[in-house]
């Protein structure tokens, strides 16, 4: 059975998650910033709950949180540690609270911090930074019960060899708690199924699949052959990515998603699978809603074409 999810934001549903700039923090005094940060924290927390309610009533059984549900937390200039900001205690209660409603209803909750994650560089303070920002993703994820934390290979930097030495190297050398969560994706530029399937089994780290950007960056591998070789790499329940082009595959650049999925990019292969697929589109909540219904139509028709 798929598990549905739902990615960080709604388009429609009246839940919205703060952010905070550090040009805007940057002139705030130092207490002043602290109580800002932590009412935003606290509001996020609190969306948070509302996000997975909404899921829970609407049959979304996974939900994809934003890598600033606490914003500029390891930033070079503004970051701060949790225990600094005033109300610390109920707001990491507020986000634990998440991860009871989540164990009672069986949600999953997943990450997937931003690019800058880049564990294959070769410029030691990016991957301090890096690991930083993972270390405090795992923080929000074990309050949470999230079991994914989800990043790409990064840059080639002149050598693929070279690069994906550099990313084995650095996660083998990564703190349990954040390399029992950590997962790989293939991406629409750089690194193919075909690049990091080897990484993933040599470090028996999880292969998530993104389909649209494996139909992007093609390595000659099939998607059911794919499938198949990513399930393995999972000790738990697989999660794999899908979107739709903006434009028609033949019409400019195919890499920017469209508001919905076309049902008919949807694998057949995956359809009897249990895994969670991430709905990547720009609808967002209204697009795993279509999404939902248009699998469940091709099912009827496929039990009844047997």
């Amino acid at each position: 059975m798929i598990r549905w999810g739902l990615c960080c934001i709604f388009r429609e549903a009246p839940i919205r998650f703060r952010r905070a700039t550090a040009k805007y923090l940057s002139k705030l005094s130092p207490d002043e910033r602290m109580h800002h940060l932590s009412g935003i924290c606290m509001h996020n927390a609190n969306s948070l709950l509302k996000a997975l309610q909404f899921c829970r009533r609407n049959g979304i059984n996974a939900f994809r949180i934003n890598s600033q549900i606490l914003p500029l937390k390891t930033h070079p200039q503004i970051g701060y540690a949790i225990e600094a900001l005033p109300r610390s205690t109920v707001i990491v209660n507020a986000f634990k609270k998440c991860g009871t409603y989540c164990r009672q209803h069986n949600l999953r909750t997943s990450f997937h911090p931003d690019q800058f994650i880049l564990l294959s560089s070769p410029n030691p303070d990016v991957t301090r930074r890096s690991i930083a920002d993972l270390q405090y993703q795992v923080e929000v994820a074990e309050w949470v019960n999230a079991d994914v934390i989800n990043i790409h290979a990064g840059g080639v930097y002149g050598s693929k060899d070279k690069a994906l030495q550099r990313l084995v190297r650095r996660i083998r050398n990564l703190p349990p708690n954040v390399r029992s969560r950590l997962t790989l994706e293939n991406d629409d530029r750089l690194y193919t199924p075909h690049d990091l399937l080897p990484v993933c089994e040599k470090l028996g780290i999880p292969f998530v699949y993104d389909l649209h950007h494996h139909r992007c960056l093609p390595d000659g591998r099939n998607v059911e052959d794919t499938t198949q070789q990513a399930l393995k790499t999972w000790n738990r329940e697989p999660l794999f990515h899908i979107s739709s082009p903006l434009r028609p595959w033949d019409d400019g650049n195919p890499r920017n998603h469209h508001d919905y999925i076309n049902p008919e990019e949807f694998p057949e292969s995956w359809l009897n699978l249990d895994i969670t697929v991430e709905i990547e589109a720009k609808a967002k909540e209204l697009a795993v809603l279509k999404m939902m219904k248009d699998i469940e139509i091709m099912h009827k028709q496929l039990r009844k074409s047997v």
